[in-house]
């Protein structure tokens, strides 16, 4: 089976900073992975590479047998992006907003009503599809946000902290639902601090750290090369430069006696 993504000798840099120093990857089709690492580590970089807003870096990118620089378009729509940080265009409703991405992704209006009232549906938000986004909360607009990377279908869905604001019942949604798309074949680029949830949704897990892979395997195979440790003790071991309960101790320091 051929890599649906394969990154080989990535390099970035913003001006005298080195932010990815040679990345090499190579992602499959159905597998879910788990993109991990501390603030600055290189994984926005790295995502932003992949959907094609940054083209100035060195090394190669193939998606799908495409290559990146030459044709950007077509990979674009094979991927589906829900980033962290997002503005909506808060004077429009939901089936407004949704619609018109349906109309970017040159999707039969018919399917993208049917696929809009649907998903809505699902995370509740039906009763809200034709309210001006700007009277929502943060929950309610990161439903729509997931909605608006996966409403065309894509084969690869880049997921960048999608729980954030979600109600305890959609994170229970959302998780089902990448396992669900795995198993059809889709490809799940996931980035999260939330070490609990990529431990339970990634059959892969890469860790990155000052622009470089540091750990590349599922997570038994982690735990077989640090010790059998959760996913949050095997991040700190490999990413932490001091000892995380003296950093504690520092700052409750600064409350004094």
């Amino acid at each position: 089976m051929n890599p649906i993504i394969s990154l080989t000798n990535v390099y970035k840099s913003y001006g005298a900073k080195q932010v990815l120093k040679g990345i090499n990857l190579s992602i499959y089709p159905g597998q879910v992975i788990g993109y991990i690492g501390p603030n600055g580590a290189g994984k926005s970089t790295t995502v932003k590479i992949l959907c094609g807003l940054i083209s100035d870096y060195e090394g190669e990118v193939i998606i799908d047998g495409i290559n990146l620089k030459d044709d950007p378009i077509t990979i674009k729509s094979k991927i589906g992006y829900v980033p962290e940080l997002a503005e909506l265009y808060d004077v429009l409703t939901p089936a407004e907003f949704l619609g018109f991405m349906g109309e970017l992704y040159n999707m039969p209006k018919e399917l993208a009503d049917d696929r809009i009232l649907k998903m809505l549906t699902a995370f509740g938000l039906e009763a809200n599809m034709h309210q001006r986004m700007d009277t929502f909360s943060k929950g309610m607009r990161q439903k729509v946000l997931i909605i608006s990377g996966l409403l065309h279908n894509p084969d690869i869905i880049i997921l960048d902290e999608p729980l954030s604001g979600l109600d305890a019942n959609s994170v229970i949604i959302v998780k089902d639902l990448i396992s669900k798309l795995a198993k059809e074949g889709k490809t799940i680029f996931y980035c999260s601090h939330m070490m609990d949830v990529v431990e339970k949704v990634s059959d892969r897990i890469v860790l990155i750290n000052e622009g470089t892979v540091l750990a590349d395997g599922s997570f038994e195979e982690l735990q077989q090369q640090q010790g059998n440790q959760s996913l949050e003790k095997i991040f700190a071991h490999m990413t932490a430069k001091e000892s995380l309960s003296d950093a504690a101790d520092q700052l409750m320091s600064a409350f004094g006696k």
